[in-house]
């Protein structure tokens, strides 16, 4: 019962599917199949009913007018004798032509001119010459007329039963149907002149099979064109636009082709039109040929050895169009017809090229191509054999063959085979877009990455796996799960004013439970949101690592250089103190236990300071043992009391490194941070204090208040280093000289040292130490170096008529000078250009400096000497003073540091120092100046032991250049009377020159 049951509710359902099929198939494929055969049937065996008989060609008497103004009886004359011909070929010739020809002796009989590119005719009664009519396409007179594509005369027509008795005598009689015509008509372009005789029911055939040809070729190419219109317009293609051109200018050359053109949409053509029109329609059809030709193949056509000349050809397409304009039109034709001839070979070349090659795509790629060149090359072979069969069927004098090929089959058969092709390309664009689709689905399904669209109230309209993933969802989150539901609150309101305001919003948030971070990217889109979300857990989590790594110290984990840095910029806005902290002999532990030692303490310190600091306070590592405490809104006498309570915690309890215990202390430097202060100004000054407070303070601590001493001088140093580091630094230096007395003839010499010197804006002279270390600092000694060198040698130059008892000038050179291999080139460059006076130049360069670089320090010395350059070494005794390097410098001169000469007679050991110097320069054939020499005693001691020359404030302090010119000797600027005496023994004078008066305030106190 029940297998019956279920039997008849199964039969219905099949035979109504079997139905459907039946229908189907009559449907879409028998009912077409029937169609086309019936079509072909009735093509090929099934009488026409618009076929009409042929007319009866006219043989013609055909002369061109030759320019000069002619009768028609002069014509009539010239014509009598030419040989009939049936047809005549201008050949582009624009002269009229003069024509006879005999007319049936019947009335009713209509003469055709069929030329479509005549333009005017008119004609006469050869025997009588009168006038039977004239006509343009515009206008027309008497029995001629526009007909089809040419023009026609009408012989004296029948009388019809619908005549009355009065028009039948209105009529012309047979006697007035002319028994030969001559006529004068005007052709332009490629026109054949011939004349066909024709009965007016017959003609009545022709005519109207003529404009049902114009008919269906207008009514089917208009529609296929609309067809393509709306498919461009619902595909938004552009490729059916230009579809859409072209099949309407096929239409148009199909009716230039049949003599259809004189007429669009059943509307005559103005005469003024017709010619521009044809010459601008033919330019455009080959234009858009091969633009459409181009859009279709352009890509696969790349690779091939025809894209260039393609190319030029699409160069010639705007002068073609202009042409076109500006050209008569049998002059623009045969211009027209090279370039169809160039563009038809190269296409039909490419054509060929791409059906041949083997592709590189995949077969049905392969296969959708060729079909496309298939289809447009069957489009070319067609527009190519219509016009092969009208040229035979004109040389054959048959109008249409087997009545199927001709104009309107043709220019129906190639635009519906360019569609093909059109259709084709389509069609594969529309399998590539579809397998596009197919992949994006793919990649939208498998993308790592959370994809999802949400409505303008924030529920999922669309959501990946990914992003279900992401969420924890167990489930598809569409279906009006909201956005908001899966993170924190305000997540969605934040990201719905951002899209609102932002094209592309991008915003970081976090789950509700705040253990993942996620970055979401959206844009508003057509009413709806479509975005991106990223976990950006582990990322965020080592983005943080790294910013930790970048501003903490990787063993202390206190703040680093970098990080402390920051903490000052941002604290700089507020009061603050800063403290730099300094452990005192650290590297021992290092040193004698290992780093690890060292950096088990290190921690330790950095634990006992963090247990005192509070608040904001922060400290950060910028040294192996150094630190920076920053104190906001501290004050300087609370900060004292942190720092003094620092020192005690840092050096009071020792530090348990396994089974050893180590006692460190720490000294500290304590400042008030200025407004404005730089980090780099507060950490130096700071560190100034610091070294202060190892230097010798039980506490380990020294404060500089923001007014202190310090305080200013550190400003006085900054202002100092900005101005060398301007462009014009030496422009308020002045030099100075000191006069170097000799002990063994103090009259008959006078030698100096050069000192530089800055004069201040009060007048005031800054000494040279401040500069040189102002200038070593911001780098800019060399410069200096150099100007104290050209201005020293420029002097002696001018003035070297009056230092005839000059035999050395000294001028100190700095250590970062003679290191810098630019300044020892330009140093060369100035002793060249002032060779006579570097003879006298002596170079004095410090006992360290030598020793830094002693290959150097030789080069050096080897150079100079080339231009008689004397050299010194200078502060002799001071440094790490080694007797081997000697004998590898070539020095001149060996300058006593001052410091063994300062109250040396209340050393003995300084005196015997220095004459164990002198000793060794005499030994190696040096001489020796003792400088700092400050009273007569020094000088008679020196002068005991054998130094050669003295330098101090017992001879004279330094001058300004000008005042040194004043005497001849250094001894003339001695004031003391004692030391006068003393000298002019040493020097066995007849007596002592007087010293100058205007030395009394001459010397400027402290400044060496």
């Amino acid at each position: 019962m029940s297998m019956s049951t279920s039997s008849s509710r199964m039969l219905p359902d099949s035979v109504h599917r079997a139905l459907e099929a039946l229908l189907r198939l009559l449907s879409f494929y028998l009912v077409p199949l029937g169609i086309a055969l019936l079509s072909i049937v009735a093509l090929a065996f099934w009488n026409n009913q618009y076929r009409a008989t042929a007319g009866q060609p006219l043989p013609l008497r055909v002369m061109a007018q030759d320019g000069a103004e002619v009768t028609p009886a002069q014509m009539r004359t010239q014509l009598a004798g030419l040989p009939e011909v049936v047809y005549r070929e201008t050949r582009m010739s624009p002269d009229p032509l003069w024509f006879s020809m005999a007319s049936a002796a019947q009335a009713g009989t209509v003469i055709e001119f069929p030329s479509r590119h005549m333009v005017e005719i008119a004609c006469w009664d050869s025997d009588t010459l009168r006038p039977l009519g004239s006509s343009s396409r515009a206008v027309s007179a008497g029995a001629m007329a526009p007909l089809m594509a040419g023009f026609a005369l009408t012989l004296a027509p029948p009388l019809k039963q619908a005549q009355t008795l009065s028009q039948a005598r209105a009529a012309p009689s047979q006697a007035d149907v002319p028994a030969r015509v001559l006529c004068r008509s005007v052709l332009i372009g490629p026109a054949r002149l011939s004349a066909t005789q024709w009965q007016a029911g017959e003609l009545a055939v022709a005519v109207q099979q003529y404009h049902r040809k114009s008919g269906l070729l207008d009514g089917g190419m208009i529609v296929l064109t609309l067809f393509v219109l709306t498919t461009a317009l619902i595909n938004r293609q552009a490729l059916y636009v230009l579809l859409a051109g072209w099949l309407i200018l096929n239409l148009r050359m199909g009716a230039l082709s049949a003599g259809w053109d004189i007429q669009w949409l059943g509307q005559i053509v103005p005469e003024r039109w017709l010619l521009p029109s044809r010459a601008l329609t033919i330019a455009l059809y080959a234009v858009s040929t091969l633009t459409l030709y181009q859009t279709l193949f352009r890509e696969r056509l790349a690779a091939t050895r025809y894209r260039a000349p393609l190319r030029f050809a699409e160069w010639c397409c705007l002068p073609l169009l202009a042409l076109s304009v500006l050209l008569p039109y049998h002059i623009f034709l045969p211009v027209m017809w090279g370039f169809v001839a160039y563009g038809l070979v190269l296409m039909t070349l490419g054509l060929a090229s791409l059906m041949s090659q083997s592709p590189s795509q995949s077969p049905s790629q392969s296969g959708s191509h060729t079909r496309v060149a298939f289809w447009f090359a069957a489009s070319f072979a067609v527009t190519m054999m219509s016009g092969l069969v009208e040229v035979i069927a004109a040389a054959l004098g048959v109008r249409d063959l087997a009545g199927m090929v001709n104009s309107v089959t043709a220019a129906l058969a190639s635009s519906l085979l360019a569609a093909l092709a059109v259709a084709e390309q389509m069609r594969q664009e529309t399998e590539q877009r579809i397998a596009a689709q197919a992949e994006l689905q793919h990649a939208y399904e498998a993308m790592p990455v959370g994809l999802f669209t949400l409505d303008l109230e924030g529920k999922f309209l669309s959501a990946n796996p990914a992003l279900q993933r992401m969420v924890g969802a167990d489930g598809h989150v569409t279906g009006g799960v909201n956005f908001q539901h899966f993170f924190a609150d305000g997540v969605w309101g934040t990201l719905s004013a951002l899209v609102q305001d932002q094209a592309d919003a991008e915003l970081r948030i976090e789950n509700r439970d705040g253990s993942r971070c996620f970055v979401v990217r959206a844009t508003l889109a057509r009413g709806k949101i479509e975005g991106v979300l990223q976990d950006t857990t582990e990322q965020h989590k080592a983005t943080e690592q790294l910013r930790f790594m970048a501003n903490n110290d990787a063993l202390t984990k206190v703040f680093n250089r970098r990080g402390i840095e920051r903490v000052f910029e941002k604290a700089s806005m507020k009061p603050l103190t800063l403290a730099y902290l300094d452990l005192d002999r650290f590297k021992l532990i290092n040193d004698l236990f290992g780093h690890s030692a060292g950096d088990e303490v290190l921690k330790q310190v950095c634990e006992r300071i963090g247990a005192v600091l509070s608040g904001e306070q922060q400290i950060g590592r910028v040294g192996g043992d150094e630190f920076v405490i920053i104190m906001p809104e501290t004050s300087i006498r609370v900060a004292a009391l942190i720092c003094r309570c620092l020192v005690g915690r840092i050096g009071n309890t020792p530090y348990r490194v396994g089974d050893k215990a180590f006692h460190v202390r720490g000294s500290i430097g304590l400042i008030e941070v200025q407004p404005g202060m730089q980090m780099k100004d507060a950490v130096s000054t700071a560190d100034r204090a610091c070294r202060e407070a190892k230097a010798g303070h039980r506490d380990g601590l020294v404060v500089y208040e923001r007014d202190s001493t310090a305080f200013h001088e550190r400003t006085a140093e900054l202002d100092l280093v900005e101005r060398l580091s301007a462009n014009d630094a030496t422009a308020c230096m002045v030099i100075e000289m000191q006069p170097i007395m000799s002990l063994k003839m103090p009259y008959d010499s006078m030698n100096f040292e050069v000192l530089l010197r800055m004069r201040e804006a009060d007048g005031s002279l800054l000494a040279a130490g401040p500069i040189i270390a102002a200038a070593e600092k911001s780098g800019r000694m060399g410069v200096i170096d150099r100007w104290v060198l050209s201005t020293t040698l420029s002097w002696i130059e001018r003035h070297a008529d009056m230092l005839v008892n000059t035999q050395f000038v000294c001028m100190n050179l700095s250590g970062a000078s003679l290191n810098d291999e630019r300044f020892i080139q330009d140093t060369i460059d100035i002793l060249r250009r002032h060779r006579d006076a570097a003879s006298r130049l002596c170079m004095e360069i410090t006992e360290s400096v030598a020793l830094h670089d002693l290959n150097n320090t030789r080069r050096f010395i080897d150079q100079v000497r080339n231009f008689g350059v004397k050299v010194a070494l200078d502060d002799f005794g001071a440094g790490y003073t080694s007797f081997s390097y000697l004998k590898e410098l070539p020095a001149d001169i060996l300058k006593i540091d001052g410091n063994f000469i300062v109250n040396m007679n209340a050393h003995p050991a300084d005196v015997a120092i220095v004459e164990a110097i002198v000793k060794l320069a005499v030994n190696l054939g040096m001489k020796t100046i003792a400088e700092w020499a400050e009273d007569g005693a020094t000088v008679q001691t020196l002068a005991d032991i054998g130094v050669d020359y003295v330098q101090g404030f017992v001879i004279a302090s330094s001058m300004a250049p000008d005042i040194l010119l004043t005497v001849s000797s250094a001894a003339g600027f001695i004031v003391d009377e004692e030391l006068n005496l003393l000298v002019g023994s040493l020097g066995g004078a007849a007596s002592a020159p007087v010293p100058v008066a205007a030395m009394a305030g001459a010397p400027v106190a402290g400044l060496h």
